[in-house]
């Protein structure tokens, strides 16, 4: 595998459930495949405040505690003309949720889903991120 061009911060929000910790998962815009918020660093924002800035365009995450460090990252690849793929990793921050809205930037263009994490893992495409999923009620 090539080595990642690219960086994003990347939001595991969670809330626990009554049988361990849910996830929430977002569709991607273009594909509609499952995944976690994320996008690019934001000048002027830390790491943890980028995630939280995208748990709240993408999935309304409007109260949560984010963690201070990533817990890992995750490698992926992206088409974006023709044949070009994009390779990023991404650096996931656990944010765990007290209040989601309804109303949020990109609301019309994603659904969400809570999913048990365990269930989530098998969701979404990229195998590391999967990991994540699957584990998280050790990493919490």
């Amino acid at each position: 595998m090539r080595r990642p061009e690219f960086v994003q911060i990347g939001a595991l929000c969670y809330r626990v459930g009554q049988h361990g910790p849910d996830v929430l998962l977002i569709t991607t815009r273009g594909t509609g495949r499952w995944t976690i918020p994320k996008g690019w660093p934001i000048k002027g924002k830390d790491s943890a405040g980028t995630a939280l800035q995208e748990a709240w365009e993408e999935a309304g995450i409007r109260e949560g505690k984010c963690s201070a460090k990533s817990i890992g990252s995750y490698a992926s690849s992206k088409e974006v003309y023709l044949s070009f793929k994009k390779h990023t990793r991404i650096y996931v921050y656990l944010v765990s949720v007290t209040r989601v809205k309804e109303s949020f930037p990109e609301s019309h263009e994603r659904t969400l889903k809570w999913q048990h994490h365990k269930a989530a893992a098998n969701m979404v495409d990229e195998p590391e991120l999967r990991d994540f999923l699957f584990d998280l009620d050790k990493l919490i």
